[in-house]
């Protein structure tokens, strides 16, 4: 049952991975792999790194929308369908980090309850 709690971040981790194929940046592909088999982990830190690679991958989406509409917008091509998708993957990622927040995921990761995540 846990697995389908950390479908959102295997989604986010693996569509941050894309992006970064994408742009041939295989190194931080890997990482974002690897990131994914660190979830099997159940160790304390795996959390905080995860939700801290999540939220960078958001602010990673923000500046891709950020950069992408300004070359749009400069050659006069339409550009809100791309703000919108790329803002709800962006807000999509960020709200991935929050299911460690989740009681179950707390006590695979060993988590207290009074923690903060």
């Amino acid at each position: 049952m846990n697995f389908v709690r950390l479908i959102p971040v295997i989604l986010s981790l693996l569509v941050l991975g894309a992006h970064f194929l994408r742009d041939g940046q295989t190194l931080i592909v890997a990482v974002c792999i690897g990131l994914v088999m660190l979830l099997w982990l159940r160790t304390r830190w795996v959390p905080r790194v995860i939700q801290l690679v999540l939220v960078l991958g958001a602010v990673e989406w923000i500046w891709t929308l950020y950069a992408f509409a300004t070359i749009r917008a400069a050659h006069g091509q339409p550009w809100t369908r791309l703000a919108i998708i790329l803002g709800g993957v962006a807000l999509f990622t960020a709200a991935s980090a929050l299911v460690f927040r989740n009681k179950a995921l707390k006590k695979r990761y060993r988590m207290g309850s009074n923690e903060l995540l």
